[in-house]
């Protein structure tokens, strides 16, 4: 359960960076830009979010 919330707010925060930095957090090779690269790979990595929730699902229902 802790790695989507953790990859969502990652991601949450890497894109607050992006806007606040304008066109810079775009520019390849700055450290915002490889942030926000670092934090989408980690919402895909080991399975998207999506699935990660479903795996989640499954595994609550069938405790109950």
């Amino acid at each position: 359960m802790a790695k989507p919330y953790a990859s969502e707010v990652a991601n949450h925060a890497a894109s607050a960076s992006v806007r606040i930095h304008g066109g810079y957090g775009y520019v390849r090779g700055s450290e915002i830009s490889r942030f926000y690269a670092d934090a989408k790979i980690l919402e895909i990595g080991e399975g998207t979010n999506e699935i990660q929730r479903n795996v989640i699902t499954r595994a609550l229902v069938k405790q109950a």
